[in-house]
């Protein structure tokens, strides 16, 4: 069973801006809803082998390695490095069709994948933040983790898609203004460089 103070704190949780949020976001500011859906399926996926790594206990390695850790840690730094860089540069993102086509959903799915899945820090998460939701005078401890993931990724994907949705609602106002679009852009370049800083500062 579901507890009520598990679905609170998640709220919490998924609620608070972090890579996928400002990721989503975005999206949904320069591309459209359409695109934004896309994006906020990547990020939920990225999140998927975190959950089964808690899960599968593999996380308690990750927690103890401090190569493993690092290696997945500076990974993730390059990479939002990268999506900072591209971001700062790519003038042409802020396209004008709420429509991306197969190949660009399958993109913009596969960036926010790899945007999760290269942090570290969300294997620590639930590492810690699940068992806390663990009824002790049960037995079945892993089928009470499996569904405590599936409500997790559930609840990810809708808030999501919510900031998604919300972002395209001033999406007009960006598409008039290139001075917006310019500001937005650096914007989110600046922010997707911090959290890799961020990121590369973190101890276990």
């Amino acid at each position: 069973m579901i507890s009520m103070e598990f679905i609170i704190t998640s709220f919490i949780v998924i609620l608070v801006p972090g890579t996928g949020v400002i990721f989503t976001v975005s999206t949904g500011l320069v591309q459209g809803r359409k695109a934004s859906v896309f994006a906020a399926l990547g990020c939920t996926a990225g999140i998927l082998p975190h959950l089964m790594a808690t899960v599968l206990g593999l996380a308690a390695i990750m927690h103890t390695s401090a190569l493993a850790f690092q290696t997945l840690k500076y990974a993730g730094v390059a990479y939002l490095l990268y999506v900072a860089y591209s971001t700062w540069r790519d003038k042409s993102t802020f396209s004008v069709n709420g429509n991306p086509s197969t190949n660009a959903a399958t993109g913009l799915i596969v960036k926010a994948f790899l945007l999760n899945i290269l942090n570290p820090k969300l294997t620590i998460f639930f590492l810690a933040f699940l068992p806390q939701f663990i009824r002790p005078d049960s037995s079945k401890h892993l089928s009470q983790l499996f569904l405590l993931s599936v409500t997790f990724m559930v609840m990810t994907l809708i808030i999501f898609i919510a900031y998604g949705v919300l972002a395209h609602a001033f999406r007009k106002i960006v598409m008039e203004s290139p001075r917006v679009q310019a500001w937005l852009r650096r914007g989110f370049a600046a922010t997707f460089a911090s959290l890799g800083a961020s990121l590369a500062l973190t101890e276990k």
